[in-house]
């Protein structure tokens, strides 16, 4: 897959069926791109999951052209890192010369 992080372990989650479910729901949405970011080039290449996890669903698939697919992906990724930093961060203490 174009974009993916080394180390990742996203194709190794797909379905063995995965081919079959991307023709399907390529041709489901007419080839079109369901999401139509700025730049959007229309044609849907690739399958983009709705929302983010293993769900393989018709439900949850959708078409997308590589620009927006990518566009959306990388919010994902920032969106998640952002959780996790958070998460990660230890609370803030006032400077000792400060109380």
């Amino acid at each position: 897959m174009a974009g993916q992080r080394q180390g990742s372990d996203r194709k190794a989650r797909l379905p063995a069926n995965w081919p079959a479910i991307r023709r399907r729901i390529l041709t489901r949405d007419r080839h079109r791109c369901q999401l139509g970011y700025d730049g959007c080039l229309r044609k849907a290449t690739q399958v983009d999951h709705k929302q983010a996890g293993d769900d393989h669903s018709d439900a949850n698939l959708q078409g997308a052209c590589e620009d927006c697919h990518a566009k959306k992906s990388a919010a994902e990724g920032v969106d998640a890192r952002g959780r996790i930093t958070s998460l990660r961060r230890r609370p803030a203490t006032q400077h000792p010369g400060l109380r």
